[in-house]
């Protein structure tokens, strides 16, 4: 007898919720009847704005990830829908696909949360969904026929071909010929096209670590083994920089040729103005050294997440020819069409990881990556969290600095407490007259509380960050 069960009250009893970038929770939680209510609340959501008759899917290397794929699958077949899966390919190279077929995509990926954890993450035919969108997936009450059998999964590979070409197409020479770069691949989803992609420019591509089991690295909070490991990786092999992602690619991790992993608004920040962008929306926790270097007509500051930078696009393109986004994970969001090399590179407004590294090297071609960095405004960021952090007590922590910020500042260890401006914009970020700034933000995807620092050394900006989580975990 097959179950008929409805969306909204399958999620909510999952206890599955959207954080700032798709749907996130345990794996537990994401049963295949939980995976086929939020993709067929996600159909019910779009379909009375677009046609299509095909969804695509795709796949980060977590061990959970295919099985909730093949429930998503399974459902869709209920609404007519066929499914095209595109199996184990970056976040962006999902997106391009479906953009350039005008479809639906739907793809399973935790990103950077760690192996017991996963989440869904949706795009319409004209790109992510919006806040407004996520909403309407929670409260719909779609009927559809509880999982009973999952299907196997045909891969096809359109969607990595067609994104390796998206960069490669850009350029007619071997214009990296004598570059070395190091590729850390761990289990990153893209790890089989990035090296493509280097080699066809005409780099020497050396591939380091490839993992079987699933490695969590979060670019906004990089390991001290991961630091170590670049640093080694360049001097060995003389390495002119190391690219790597997160799990699900769409996050950039980039070193100098000395193996220093950039920070990712750094990263950003250099990979639009090689791009000659115009305008620029970026979360509130980035570096003011974007403002500070005069380098773009303007600088629109938003809530962190990408459907909120990507909010921004529309009125920017407004006034504005280029345009494009970034986050301080180093996720680069193009925003608009442009000219690179007299050649057409469409918008994609997703995080991408892969453009910023091909721009960086563009930037660097005939110099140091390092050097590029140092003609920057000296203001630092450091970033790092406490794991496992009860959401209620984050609230509680935030709600009380919203009200008495000096105090809070007391409390975590800061002698100055002459606050210049607070900005609520998303979480608590206090700027103090001295110029050191102190952000304190709970994750919106697993039970974290963040700190974000910025000062005029790179020592400070960490001292304060340490400084700020120690005293948190004391409260």
């Amino acid at each position: 007898m097959s179950i008929k069960l409805v969306s909204s009250t399958v999620i909510k009893e999952s206890g599955v919720a959207f954080g700032t970038s798709g749907a996130r929770g345990l794996v537990t939680q994401f049963t295949s009847d939980v995976c086929a209510a939020f993709s067929s609340a996600f159909i019910a959501a779009i379909r009375p704005h677009f046609a299509f008759k095909k969804v695509a899917i795709a796949i980060d290397n977590r061990p959970s990830s295919y099985a909730m794929a093949q429930a998503c699958a399974s459902v869709l077949t209920q609404f007519d829908i066929e499914v095209v899966y595109y199996g184990v390919v970056p976040t962006p190279a999902l997106a391009y696909v479906a953009q350039e077929k005008a479809i639906p995509a739907i793809m399973i990926t935790g990103s950077h949360i760690p192996f017991d954890r996963n989440g869904l993450k949706f795009y319409r035919p004209d790109g992510e969904i919006s806040k407004i969108d996520e909403q309407t997936i929670l409260k719909g009450a779609v009927e559809f026929i509880a999982v009973s059998k999952l299907p196997e999964l045909t891969v096809s590979n359109q969607a990595a071909d067609d994104y390796v070409e998206r960069y490669t197409s850009l350029f007619d020479t071997l214009w990296l010929t004598g570059k070395r770069i190091g590729v850390y691949e761990h289990s990153s989803a893209g790890r089989d096209l990035y090296y493509k992609i280097f080699e066809a420019f005409g780099a020497e591509v050396i591939r380091l670590e490839r993992t079987d089991h699933f490695v969590p690295i979060d670019t906004e909070a990089v390991s001290e083994e991961d630091r170590l490991k670049a640093i080694n990786w360049s001097e060995k092999y003389n390495l002119d920089l190391v690219f790597s992602t997160d799990g699900d690619g769409d996050r950039p991790l980039v070193s100098d040729e000395k193996g220093n992993w950039l920070r990712g608004d750094i990263l950003g920040l250099l990979t639009s103005d090689a791009l000659n962008i115009e305008a620029l929306a970026v979360p509130v926790s980035c570096n003011t050294a974007i403002e500070l270097s005069g380098r773009f007509s303007y600088v629109e500051r938003t809530k962190i997440g990408s459907p909120y930078v990507i909010a921004a696009f529309a009125k920017l393109a407004k006034k504005y020819n280029s345009v494009a986004g970034f986050e301080a994970n180093g996720g680069y969001l193009l925003g608009s069409d442009i000219l690179l090399n007299n050649k057409i590179l469409k918008a994609l407004p997703t995080r991408d990881a892969v453009l910023p590294a091909i721009m960086l090297l563009c930037a660097a071609q005939n110099r140091a990556i390092s050097s590029l960095v140092s003609k920057l405004p000296k203001r630092f960021t450091h970033s790092d969290r406490i794991q496992n952090f009860m959401t209620e007590k984050s609230s509680v922590i935030m709600a009380q600095g919203k009200q008495n910020p000096a105090e809070l500042l007391e409390k975590l260890g800061f002698d100055n407490t002459d606050i210049e401006c607070v900005d609520e914009t998303d979480g608590l970020r206090i700027t103090l007259s001295d110029g050191l700034i102190v952000h304190l933000r709970p994750s919106g995807n697993a039970p974290e509380l963040r700190c974000y620092g910025e000062a005029d050394s790179y020592f400070e900006a960490c001292q304060y960050v340490n400084m700020s989580l120690n005293s948190i975990q004391n409260l």
